[in-house]
This record gives C-alpha cells, sequence and structure tokens, in this order.
C-alpha cells in the first residue's frame, strides 16, 4: 500500500476505493467548497495561499501548474499578463464552480497528480494547495510531478501540517467537534468533512514531508511553517 493508504474499521481501502470515496467528496461540496474554507480557517486560507503565490514570484513567460486546483482560488492569484496558468483536477465539478469565477485566462484540464495529462519538463513551477493528501499515490504523484517540472523547476505544496506546542490539542478538539458539524449545516455533507479531517491527521508532520520528497529525487527541499504550524509551505526543486 501507498504512504497515505487509508483505513476504515479493520479494512485497508483500496487504491481504487480511495479515488473514488474522494472524487466523490468534492463533487458534493464543490459549490459551497470555498465557503467551507472561510468558514473552517476563519478566512486565514486565503493569506496562506496568497502567501504561496508570492512564494512562487510567478514571472512573464512562465508555465505555471495548480494542480489539485479546484475552483481556481491559488491559479487566480498566480495568473498575470504573458503567463500560462493551468490549474489540473480530476473534479469536473470544482473547475466548473471555478470557470465562472475564476480569471478567464487560466485553462482548465481534467487529470490526477499520478499520471498528469502534460508534457515531459513542461512547467517552470507547480504548486498543490491542500491536495496532496488526497492523492491515491504519494509516490507515483512525487514522481509524476518531477516529469512535468522543468529542470530548476520548483515545486510548492501548501498543507495542513502539525500544530506547534501548547496549540496542537485545541486544534485538535476543533477539527474533531466543529469542522464536521460546519460540513453538516453548511455543506450539507458531514461525512464529507469527517474524511477530509482524517486525511489531515494522517498526513505526515513537517519533517517527515521534507524526508519524502528528499526520497523522491527532489533538491533543496526546505519549509515554511504558516499560524504556527497548522499549515506548512514545502518547497522542492528538480535536479
Amino acid at each position: 500500500m501507498d504512504r497515505l493508504s487509508e483505513s476504515f474499521g479493520e479494512r485497508e481501502v483500496t487504491a481504487a476505493e480511495r479515488e473514488t470515496l474522494i472524487r466523490g467528496v468534492f463533487r458534493r461540496v464543490a459549490r459551497r467548497y470555498d465557503l467551507m474554507n472561510d468558514l473552517m480557517s476563519f478566512g486565514i486560507h486565503r493569506i496562506w495561499k496568497r502567501t504561496l503565490a508570492w512564494a512562487v514570484d510567478p514571472r512573464p513567460d512562465q508555465v505555471l501548474v495548480d494542480l489539485a486546483g479546484g475552483t481556481g482560488d491559488v491559479a487566480h492569484k498566480l495568473a498575470g499578463q504573458g503567463r500560462r496558468v493551468i490549474v489540473v483536477d480530476p473534479s469536473d465539478a470544482m473547475m466548473r464552480v471555478g470557470r465562472e469565477t475564476r480569471d478567464h485566462r487560466i485553462r482548465w484540464v481534467a487529470g490526477t497528480a499520478e499520471a498528469l495529462p502534460l508534457p515531459d519538463a513542461s512547467a517552470d513551477a507547480l504548486t498543490i494547495a491542500f491536495g496532496i493528501r488526497n492523492v491515491t499515490s504519494l509516490d507515483a504523484a512525487l514522481a509524476d510531478i518531477l516529469r512535468v517540472l522543468k529542470p530548476g523547476g520548483r515545486f510548492f505544496c501548501l498543507e495542513f501540517s502539525r500544530p506547534l506546542g501548547a496549540l496542537r490539542p485545541v486544534y485538535e478538539q476543533y477539527n474533531r467537534w466543529v469542522i464536521p458539524r460546519l460540513g453538516a449545516a453548511i455543506a450539507r455533507d458531514p461525512e464529507a468533512y469527517q474524511y477530509l479531517i482524517e486525511s489531515i491527521r494522517r498526513f505526515p508532520d513537517q519533517e517527515a514531508f521534507k524526508g519524502i520528497l528528499e526520497a523522491a529525487g527532489f533538491q533543496g527541499v526546505r519549509y515554511r511553517n504558516v499560524s504556527f504550524g497548522i499549515a506548512c509551505i514545502h518547497i522542492a526543486t528538480r535536479p
């Protein structure tokens, strides 16, 4: 099984079952996904994503890929004159919402992290925000990200991580009790948000994910905590 395999009860789900589960989650919550992000994070996710875009520092003539880009909130921040910004996401429902509301210069492509529908060495930078923990195979996804990046191209991953110090138990209780209830009240899908919380809990911490990126073949791997480690921006380079 891949590093991010899930278990339900005493049985581990297969890769196919996990993919079906994840796609169902995002299909059901697509219309309320951005609203739920605002409520769950008190709007702070917007600051995290803006910080991610600043770290990318996009330039004219670059090809920028936002993987698991969903409704395009990160891609919208990367878009600009002379840049080619591509959202790759397996959820047509999420991208449909994005097409209705985001920058018209964004290109929307259906695809998965494990088999990106892009040529070798074609991207100057690839971002993924709160999506890497939902891939079916982390090893396959990182290998294909390396394939798509140009030599010297950079990978930026914004993901939930392990909060520092005394904040951790408060954060864990908030995730356990508040977010599923928000999912029930606003998105009308508490099970979907229970899954998302479980995926956060299972994801490797900052140092462990740094080691995974290095083992996958990335160089210059580093990370920056945001909001005391509630989330973390990992940055890595294709050799």
